[in-house]
């Protein structure tokens, strides 16, 4: 009987053993060798070299969960209307920019081409109601500087720029006929706008110390002074330029029209971090606007204020955006890096990583969802955008600095993403208003003490 089993036995494996597999395995090992020292194994030691072998032919059947930095599902809420803009973007992103990304960031030049083809996506103006703009709710502007800056934080500036600063000016503080004029054209985006409130000598710190000023002589105004940093004013078509009255020693918003007379811009070089933008410095020498061209409801730095309340929450979300680009670029790295026979995504402090970095991804986007539906609440005031942007700027730092060590010396180079959201979270921790700014604002609201100088 026992002799009848061993046959029946064998009998089987000769139907299962491919010979011809086995011929080529013979001649890279000594098969009676392997089959002894197996035959000395114990049981436990079966075991394990059972399991080993299962996983490792398992391997490439094992299905990985999605990369996606949304881990609370926050996109549940969004509507169905609103979830198909937000795919629509995401979709534009990683088709149109995300191929061009690093080649344009690395040579510090803007990819035209791609404008026309971000206008069809309808979104400039996102929030603003009327002048063919969406009038969609803030929480969707925030959700698409998300899906801009996790692909590129660079076009996320520039779109920022154009659709929140300047477009934002003119929409807060602009006359009926300003909006008429500009408005329209700037949501299909016929003209593109800057915003020029920083300057050389005092950074965005104008409220007290605003040096370019304006004088009126007769039905134009003169402007003489310098503003630094002003993304997209090599090409824009019109340009945001706030100024101080000599006369009443109070801020004014001008729209100086590309070309104008007396008004200059000179490339920004050599910068290590949102290359893509085309930064510049302006030069206003006895700049004449005429008083049509003077933003009519824009008389004080109160006004200049709600602009940026409007848009340092989009700062925020931009933040998010560029964390959690980081942070899905690490964690497919790590599933496909291998180092000693098995992906670092296996590695419990490569994990313990990751988990950080999603813990302040899931942080962030439960910081600015909020944020955003207190503006659409018309509950935002300065210091709740001026928390999130302390907050989320901070955390990016912390985000991007661990995405790029799970990557060892790979995190250095452009091909990887890593390294451009690196450098470019360090302009979102300073424009906006600074990290120290921004929690000075904070301080005053909780305190009731003001702490600035």
């Amino acid at each position: 009987m026992k002799l009848f089993n061993k046959i029946k036995q064998i009998t089987h494996l000769m139907k299962q053993v491919d010979f011809d597999e086995l011929g080529k395995i013979s001649e890279k090992i000594d098969l009676a060798k392997i089959v002894k020292s197996v035959g000395e194994l114990d049981d436990n030691q079966l075991n394990g070299l059972m399991k080993m072998l299962t996983e490792k032919a398992k391997k490439g059947q094992h299905k990985l969960p999605p990369i996606d930095g949304d881990f609370y599902e926050y996109d549940l809420k969004l509507s169905q209307e609103h979830r198909a803009i937000q795919m629509k973007v995401r979709n534009f992103m990683e088709t149109e920019v995300e191929p061009i990304a690093n080649e344009y960031w690395n040579k510090a030049e803007f990819p035209m081409h791609i404008i026309p083809k971000l206008a069809k996506l309808n979104i400039c103006g996102v929030a603003y109601e009327g002048y063919d703009c969406p009038a969609l709710p803030f929480v969707m502007e925030g959700i698409i500087a998300e899906e801009i800056a996790r692909v590129d934080v660079s076009i996320s500036t520039f779109f920022g720029v154009h659709s929140g600063l300047a477009m934002g000016s003119i929409y807060l503080c602009g006359s009926e006929d300003q909006k008429q004029e500009w408005l329209p054209k700037m949501q299909r985006m016929e003209a593109i706008g800057a915003f020029g409130l920083t300057e050389p000598n005092v950074g965005s710190a104008v409220a007290g110390g605003m040096e370019t000023t304006c004088v009126k002589v007769g039905d134009e105004w003169v402007l003489n002074g310098q503003k630094k940093w002003i993304g997209n004013a090599t090409f824009a078509d019109v340009i945001i330029i706030w100024a101080r009255e000599v006369e009443s020693n109070q801020a004014k918003g001008f729209l100086v029209r590309k070309g104008n007379s007396g008004f200059k811009t000179e490339k920004i070089e050599n910068k290590m971090a949102l290359r893509t933008v085309q930064n510049a410095l302006i030069t206003l020498t006895d700049c004449k606007i005429p008083e049509s061209d003077r933003l009519q409801k824009a008389n004080s730095f109160k006004d200049t204020a709600k602009v940026l309340r409007m848009t340092r929450a989009g700062v925020a979300w931009q933040a998010l955006g560029c964390a959690r680009g980081a942070y899905e670029s690490a964690l497919k790295y790590t599933k496909k890096r291998e180092q000693f026979g098995k992906p670092i995504a296996k590695f419990q402090l490569i994990q313990n990583h990751l988990v950080e970095m999603l813990a302040n991804v899931t942080a962030m986007k439960s910081l600015v969802y909020r944020l955003s539906e207190l503006q659409d609440q018309g509950l935002l005031t300065d210091e709740h955008a001026s928390l999130a942007k302390v907050f989320c700027s901070m955390r990016t730092r912390d985000v991007v600095s661990r995405a790029r060590e799970v990557m060892g010396g790979n995190g250095i180079l452009l091909e990887y993403d890593v390294a451009r959201f690196v450098a470019d979270a360090e302009a979102i921790y300073s424009y906006e208003g600074t990290k120290e700014i921004n929690s000075l604002i904070v301080g005053r609201a909780i305190t009731g003490y003001s702490a600035f100088v």
